[in-house]
C-alpha cells in the first residue's frame, strides 16, 4: 500500500511556522533521498562511515574534523560529555560518576531557553552542571569571565532567535574569554545558515541541525577542532548510543550539506518578492494589517507579520487556522501582542492563497 495521509489518518499541514521540529522541520530533495536510499540498501562499518563522512564534511567546511549525530540536541549533550570526559573511556562508560572531573558549563543566562526542550536539560544529559552568567537581559564578557572557576569544563553559547538578543556578548567576545582561560567554546548554531562563520569567529565546536537551514534528514552536525570532535565521536560508546543515527541519514545529510554549499538557500529578497500577493490579499481583509518583517536574530529571513484587531484575538485566529483542512501552523511567539507571523520558506504560492482565503473566512465568521 502506498504511503498517504489517509493510511495513517493524518491531517494535512501547511507549514507557515518555519523549520520547526514539531512539524518535521523541512522537506528533503531528490538527491538527498537518493543518498538515503543508497544508505538504506547497503552495509558499512559504522565506525568507518562516521570517520569518513566526517572527514569529507570537514574538507567541505574547512575545519579539522566533523561528526554527524542524530540531532543538534544530541550534539549539545555529546559535546558537553566530551568536554567533561576529555577522551577518558571510564568516563564514557560512567558519565555521571563523579571522579573529580570539571563539570561546570558556563552559559549566558539569556541563552538558557526552551527551544522545544530546555538547554539546561541537554547540559544535564551530558553530565554537566549549568552555571548561568549575567542576567536575563544582559551578558557581557566580564559577566562570563567572572563565573569561570577551576571546575569549568567549557563555555556554551546559543546562537538562536529564541535567545535574548539585547545586550548580549558576541561569539567573538565569548571566544576571547574562552581563549584566555584555555577553555573550549561550544556554539550551538542549530538553525543558522552560515556554516563557516562561527568556527572562523573562534568557536572550538559548532553544532548545526541537519533538517533546518541545511534541509537534510533528521540529523545534527558537530564541527571543529579534531581532538574535541574525536571526544564527541567517542560518545557513541556512551550516552550517544541512545542517540545513534542510521546509515541512511548519515549519507543523506552529507549529501544535503554538499547541495547546500552548492545551491545555498532562498534569499530574503526572494522571500519578500514571493510574499507581495499574499500581503496585498491579507490587507484587503477587515481587521487585519499585514507587513513584512525580518527575522528577530538578524538572519536573511523575512516573514509576513499580521496584526489582528477587531472582535477576534490573534490566539483565536491561530487556533482557527490549525483547525482548518489543511491545518495551517504559524509562528505564535507574539500572539499575546495581537501579532501572527507567517514563515513562507516552506510555503508555495498556492498554499499562500489557501491561507489568505482561510483568514478571510475566519475574520468574516460570526
Amino acid at each position: 500500500m502506498t504511503i498517504s495521509y489517509e493510511k495513517f489518518d493524518l491531517k494535512k499541514v501547511i507549514n507557515a511556522s518555519g523549520r520547526m521540529t514539531i512539524l518535521g522541520v523541512s522537506k528533503v530533495s531528490e538527491s538527498v533521498m537518493a543518498a538515503q536510499r543508497f544508505g538504506g540498501e547497503h552495509f558499512f562499518e559504522m565506525s568507518e562511515l562516521a570517520v569518513q563522512t566526517g572527514k569529507y564534511l570537514a574538507d567541505l567546511l574547512k575545519v579539522e574534523d566533523a561528526q554527524v549525530v542524530s540531532s543538534a540536541s544530541a550534539g549539545i549533550a555529546q559535546s558537553v560529555a566530551g568536554m567533561i570526559g576529555r577522551g577518558d573511556m571510564y568516563h564514557v562508560y560512567h558519565p555521571y560518576t563523579d571522579r573529580g572531573e570539571k563539570r561546570e558549563i558556563v552559559l549566558p543566562k539569556g541563552h538558557n531557553v526552551d527551544y522545544g526542550t530546555p538547554v539546561e536539560t541537554m547540559i544535564a544529559l551530558g553530565g554537566g552542571q549549568l552555571v548561568e552568567a549575567g542576567y536575563a537581559n544582559m551578558c557581557s564578557p566580564e559577566h562570563l569571565e567572572m563565573t569561570i572557576t577551576e571546575n569549568t569544563a567549557a563555555i556554551l553559547y546559543i546562537k538562536s532567535h529564541h535567545t535574548v538578543q539585547k545586550s548580549m556578548l558576541t561569539v567573538e567576545e565569548a571566544a576571547e574569554v574562552a581563549g584566555r582561560h584555555q577553555l573550549p567554546l561550544i556554539v550551538d548554531a542549530a538553525a543558522e545558515e552560515d556554516l563557516f562563520r562561527y568556527t572562523e569567529a573562534g568557536a572550538d565546536l559548532v553544532i548545526y541541525s541537519g533538517a533546518k537551514a541545511i534541509e537534510g534528514p533528521s540529523a545534527g552536525l558537530v564541527i571543529g577542532k579534531k581532538e574535541y570532535v574525536e571526544w564527541v565521536r567517542l560518545q557513541s560508546k556512551g550516552i550517544g548510543r541512545a542517540m545513534k543515527i542510521g546509515k541512511d541519514n548519515i549519507l543523506g545529510f552529507t549529501q544535503a550539506v554538499e547541495d547546500y554549499l552548492t545551491n545555498g538557500s532562498e534569499s530574503g529578497e526572494s522571500m519578500q518578492k514571493r510574499m507581495v500577493p499574499f500581503i496585498e490579499a491579507v490587507n484587503q481583509i477587515s481587521d487585519l494589517k499585514a507587513t513584512v518583517v525580518q527575522d528577530g536574530a538578524g538572519r536573511d529571513i523575512y516573514r509576513a507579520s499580521i496584526k489582528v484587531s477587531g472582535d477576534k484575538t490573534a490566539k483565536q485566529v491561530i487556533e482557527a487556522l490549525k483547525s482548518a483542512d489543511p491545518a495551517v501552523y504559524t509562528r505564535e511567539y507574539q500572539a499575546n501582542n495581537g501579532i501572527i507571523e507567517f514563515d513562507v520558506r516552506s510555503v508555495n504560492q498556492e498554499e499562500m492563497e489557501i491561507i489568505a482565503d482561510r483568514l478571510k473566512q475566519i475574520m468574516e465568521e460570526e
